[in-house]
């Protein structure tokens, strides 16, 4: 029996406050079922960061992993884009 593939996405740093820690949003979008209408929705999630490199306006791709805390089921894979106040 094959195991199945963890999820990847890719979102924007919205906080970097806490230790280890970063809330990642990721938006997406679908048609909608009766109305055809294309509608942009979003959700946070809390990702392990174990470097704290990512800074907020950071895009990141983050992986699905096993419960690391209470809120906490993703991890920081890479950091497609540094933000601009760590580029000036």
């Amino acid at each position: 029996m094959a195991r199945e593939q963890k999820k990847v996405l890719v979102g924007t740093v919205v906080s970097n406050k806490m230790d280890k820690t970063v809330v990642v949003r990721v938006a997406r979008t679908y048609r909608h079922p009766l109305y055809g209408k294309v509608v942009k929705v979003h959700k946070k999630y809390h990702a392990h960061d174990e470097n704290n490199s990512c800074q907020e306006g950071d895009e990141v791709r983050i992986l699905e992993t096993r419960p690391l805390s209470k809120t906490k089921r993703w991890v920081v894979i890479e950091n497609l884009t540094q933000s601009a106040s760590e580029n000036a």
